[in-house]
């Protein structure tokens, strides 16, 4: 990572229209695929049954937008560059240009735990059934991210890990 990186700035407008943004650097941008380094400022714990991850203060999020696909994806690894978990955020609408990545957060997310253990959530805050909410495309998107989780995860984690070697991102952490 010779060339000095850009600040960028994640925008996601959530359902109700509130919008939430994020100070990130740009890793990579190329035909409307955009990947993104952020740093973890404050630890946050996401539980779903009796599981819970907690993303300690310090880590960091590697993310990858794609205005052709209908989600994202986030891979945190701890200071040390060690894989924490992942989570698929189910978007409409992304938009990538040089100064911003905004996406449309369509409420259900999917978190995978390292074991490859994964689980939907947020179904409870959908405004009608999964099955109707935005006229069945996040139910499609979901199936369809589910069925080839595996196949997507491996392969994404493993380009993370060739492309955007922990040593090269720890200056980042330290800005």
């Amino acid at each position: 990572m010779a060339k000095r990186l850009e600040k960028i700035i994640e925008r996601k407008i959530k359902y109700d229209s509130e919008i939430v943004e994020h100070n990130c650097m740009l890793l990579k941008a190329k035909n409307q695929n955009a990947v993104l380094f952020h740093k973890i400022l404050e630890s946050f714990t996401m539980s779903a049954n009796q599981t819970k991850l907690t993303i300690p203060r310090d880590s960091y999020t590697i993310a990858y937008y794609w205005s052709d696909r209908p989600y994202n994806l986030y891979i945190w690894r701890d200071h040390k560059g060690d894989y924490l978990g992942s989570y698929f955020n189910i978007v409409k609408n992304t938009y990538i240009t040089d100064k911003v990545v905004s996406f449309e957060d369509l409420i259900i997310d999917i978190i995978v735990l390292p074991n490859g253990d994964f689980f939907i959530l947020d179904e409870n805050e959908l405004p009608e059934p999964l099955d109707q909410f935005e006229k069945g495309f996040v139910q499609q998107t979901l199936n369809s991210l589910t069925d080839s989780l595996d196949i997507l995860i491996t392969q994404l984690i493993l380009e993370t890990e060739n492309a955007y070697k922990h040593e090269d991102l720890i200056p980042l952490l330290n800005i």
